[in-house]
C-alpha cells in the first residue's frame, strides 16, 4: 500500500495520503486536547532509511486507525411522468425483474432496471473541472458505466427525465486505458493482450516486444434485457461524496465511457465480485474499505409523494455498538458465498428452504449449491426489484399462500393481469392477515442442514394498495398482492443462478458483504433511523 511512497502530509487536521495507485484520502481529526499539529519530514540522503521506516510506520498508523469506515448515501427516486398508475408501476418493474434474471443465463450482460425501482449514488468524475454523475448502485455487476459526452440514447424516450439527471461529463481522450492493461482483458473477458493490441491497430512487430503503449483499449459491448451499449475504457480521479467532508477521491480509477447505448440512459457503479468493480479497486489501495461493504435500504413503497432518507452505504466496518438503535441490538445472520465459474462477479448464496406461515418448504437441491457450469443457487443483487424463485419452488411457496390466504379473500385476478404479481386478494379489513414468511440460507458453514433464517417483514413480500375509481367505472377496494415472482423452470434457468434476492425483499434490512470470509449478512435495522445515527457519529 506505501510502497514507494512520495509524500505525507499532517497539517492542522487535515491528512493525505499518496501511493502508487494515488488515493488521495482526506479526513478530520478531532484531538481531545485540541492541538494543532504540524509534521514536515524532509528525507536528506543520510537520513533516508530511518525517516521512510518511520514515515512507512506513521502512515500505515493513520490510514488503518482513521480509514476504518465510510459512509455513503443511497437516494431513490420514482418517476411520476414514467408512472402514473400503481397498475403501471407494478407492471414495468414485474417485467424488468423477469427480463434481468432471465438474461444472466444467456452470452447477455444483465443491468439494473429504470428509474423508480433502483437506488443510485452520486460520484464526481475528473478535476479539471470535477463533473457530477449520478449511477444505480449494482451488486449484480462488476464494472463502473455512463454516459459521456457527446451521449447518443436510442429509443430512450420516457426512460428517464433529462431535467432530473446530470448531463453526460466531457471525458478526455487521453485518459484512455492501453490495450496492454490487465483492466481491459477483463472488460474483453479475458482475451489476450495481444489479441487486444492487434484490435487496436499496434503494429505486429510492436506486439512483439511489448511495447504498445500508445495504443488504446479497443471498445466494448455490452447486450442487456432490452438494451445494449458500446464504450471504452479510461482512467481518471473519482471523488465519492461522504457523509462528512471532506470526500474520497481515487485517482487512476478504471471506468466505461459510452457514446451510444440502446434504451439505457444511465449508467452503472458496479459492486460485484471483479477486477473492475468500484470495492475492487478500492480495495487495491485501502482492502479494509473495500474488501467489506453493507448497505440498509429504506422502503421506498413506490410512493412518489414521501419524501425518503437517504440509505447508508457503509464502506468498512464499523462497531456494532455504533449500529445499534435504542437498546435493540440485532445481530447478523451469515451464509457463505459460492463460487460461480461462468458468473464470478455474482454474489451467490445457497438456499435451503422457504416457510410459509408454520410450513416449511424444501428448496431444490440445485438452489443450495453452484455447479461446474454455472448452475443454481441464489444471487443476493440490489439491481433487480423482486425476488425470483423457480417455478417449482415457487408454485409450493403459492399454494400454501393460497390455502392460508384464499379461503377467506377473493382473488383479484384482473389486477394480477395488469401487474404481473401473483396472487393477490381483495380484502376489506383494515389489517389483512397474512402468514409470516421467513427465508432459510444454507449456514454459515456450508452444511446444507444448518440453516441461517431471514424471517421477512410484510411489507417486504406483500404490497397493500387502492385498486379501481378509475372514472366511476368501479369502486376503490384493497388489494394486497404477493411480491415474489415464478423465475421460470429448471430448464430454463440453466447457465445461471436459480433464483434471485431483489432489493425490495431486502429493505429493512442492513446487508453486509464481507469479502474477507466470503460470506453474507442479514440484520434488521430501522434503515432511516440508522443512517442518522452513523452520519452524526462521522461528523
Amino acid at each position: 500500500m506505501v510502497s514507494n511512497l512520495e509524500t505525507l502530509s499532517l497539517k492542522t487536521s487535515s491528512f493525505t495520503i499518496q501511493n502508487p495507485i494515488q488515493l488521495s484520502l482526506s479526513l478530520s481529526l478531532s484531538l481531545s486536547l485540541s492541538l494543532s499539529l504540524s509534521l514536515s519530514l524532509s528525507l536528506s540522503p543520510f537520513m533516508a532509511s530511518s525517516k521512510a521506516l518511520f514515515l512507512l510506520c506513521l502512515t500505515l498508523f493513520f490510514s488503518i486507525s482513521i480509514s476504518k469506515t465510510l459512509l455513503f448515501p443511497l437516494t431513490h427516486s420514482l418517476s411520476k411522468t414514467q408512472f402514473n398508475t400503481t397498475h403501471n408501476l407494478l407492471k414495468s418493474t414485474t417485467t424488468r425483474s423477469l427480463a434481468r434474471h432471465h438474461h444472466r443465463h444467456s452470452h447477455q450482460v444483465s443491468l439494473p432496471l429504470s428509474p423508480g425501482s433502483d437506488y443510485t449514488l452520486s460520484l464526481t468524475i475528473g478535476t479539471n473541472p470535477p463533473q457530477p454523475i449520478s449511477l444505480y448502485m449494482d451488486t449484480g455487476s462488476d464494472l463502473v458505466w455512463f454516459p459521456c459526452s457527446p451521449f447518443e440514447c436510442i429509443l430512450c424516450e420516457g426512460k428517464y427525465e433529462p431535467s432530473a439527471t446530470f448531463p453526460p461529463p466531457k471525458i478526455p481522450k487521453n485518459s484512455t486505458v492501453k490495450c496492454k492493461s490487465p483492466s481491459c482483458t477483463a472488460v474483453h473477458n479475458s482475451h489476450s493482450s495481444s489479441d487486444l493490441c492487434a484490435m487496436a491497430k499496434c503494429p505486429l512487430e510492436t506486439i512483439e516486444i511489448s511495447d504498445c503503449s500508445s495504443f488504446s483499449c479497443p471498445p466494448f459491448y455490452y447486450a442487456y434485457a432490452d438494451g445494449s451499449f458500446v464504450a471504452q475504457l479510461h482512467k481518471l480521479s473519482l471523488t465519492v461524496p461522504t457523509s462528512s467532508s471532506p470526500a474520497l477521491v481515487l485517482k487512476d480509477f478504471t471506468f466505461g465511457c459510452a457514446h451510444t447505448a440502446l434504451g439505457e440512459p444511465i449508467g452503472v457503479a458496479g459492486f460485484g465480485r471483479g477486477l473492475l468493480s468500484l470495492p475492487a479497486q478500492l480495495a487495491t489501495v485501502s482492502p479494509q474499505l473495500g474488501n467489506h461493504f453493507s448497505y440498509c435500504l429504506v422502503s421506498h413503497s413506490f410512493n412518489p409523494e414521501k419524501v425518503r432518507r437517504p440509505s447508508p452505504l457503509i464502506l468498512g466496518r464499523y462497531d456494532e455498538e455504533e449500529k445499534r438503535i435504542g437498546d435493540k441490538k440485532a445481530d447478523f445472520t451469515y451464509t457463505n458465498m459460492l463460487e460461480n465459474p461462468k458468473h464470478p462477479y455474482l454474489y451467490s448464496v445457497g438456499l435451503a428452504g422457504i416457510t410459509v406461515g408454520k410450513r416449511n418448504i424444501p428448496a431444490p437441491a440445485f438452489l443450495k449449491r453452484v455447479d461446474r457450469k454455472g448452475n443454481g443457487g441464489m444471487a443476493v443483487d440490489s439491481g433487480t426489484t423482486f425476488t425470483m424463485l423457480p417455478a417449482s419452488l415457487y408454485d409450493s411457496v403459492v399454494a400454501e399462500f393460497d390455502r392460508r390466504v384464499g379461503r377467506a379473500h377473493e382473488r383479484a385476478a384482473e389486477v394480477e393481469e395488469t401487474t404481473g404479481l401473483s396472487p393477490c386478494y381483495y380484502y376489506d379489513e383494515k389489517v389483512f392477515e397474512v402468514p409470516v414468511v421467513a427465508l432459510h440460507f444454507v449456514g454459515n458453514n456450508n452444511n446444507s442442514k444448518l440453516k441461517s433464517s431471514v424471517v421477512l417483514p410484510k411489507r417486504n413480500y406483500l404490497y397493500e394498495f387502492l385498486d379501481g375509481g378509475d372514472e366511476g367505472l368501479r369502486k376503490k377496494r384493497r388489494v394486497g398482492c404477493l411480491m415474489l415472482m415464478n423465475g421460470g423452470d429448471e430448464k430454463e434457468l440453466r447457465g445461471g443462478p436459480a433464483a434471485t434476492l431483489g432489493n425490495y425483499q431486502q429493505q429493512g434490512f442492513e446487508v453486509v458483504y464481507d469479502l474477507d470470509n466470503r460470506r453474507v449478512g442479514f440484520a434488521p435495522r430501522q434503515c432511516s433511523l440508522l443512517w442518522e445515527r452513523l452520519s452524526k457519529s462521522n461528523r
